[in-house]
């Protein structure tokens, strides 16, 4: 799903404009990523929480041609997923084995 497709379905569950859930849509977005470059986690309870993890340096390898390169150390974004989600797609998981 694009993002464009994602404020079309929220649009047609809250009834707004295609503008105004393409703004909303942004909003939130924004929001959040304001939030983790100023440091802070982003909890949305039942969904997930979005966090800022560093990664060490460390050496890597070229694949093509097996050289030996230094990868800098950097910022990551780390998302955990909460309860419901996880039980939503355990539910939906188990229900496609069947």
């Amino acid at each position: 799903m694009t993002k464009l497709e994602f404020a079309e379905r929220i649009g047609k569950a809250t009834g707004f404009s295609p503008l105004r859930a393409r703004v909303t849509v942004d909003l939130v977005f924004d929001e959040i990523a304001k939030a983790l470059k100023n440091g802070e986690d982003v909890a949305l309870i039942g969904f997930g929480t979005f966090r800022v993890a560093r990664r060490a340096a460390r050496i890597g390898r070229n694949p093509k041609t097996g050289e030996k390169l230094r990868i800098a150390a950097r910022k990551v974004v780390v998302f955990k997923q909460g309860s419901d989600l996880k039980a939503t797609l355990k539910h939906r998981f188990v229900r496609r084995l069947m």
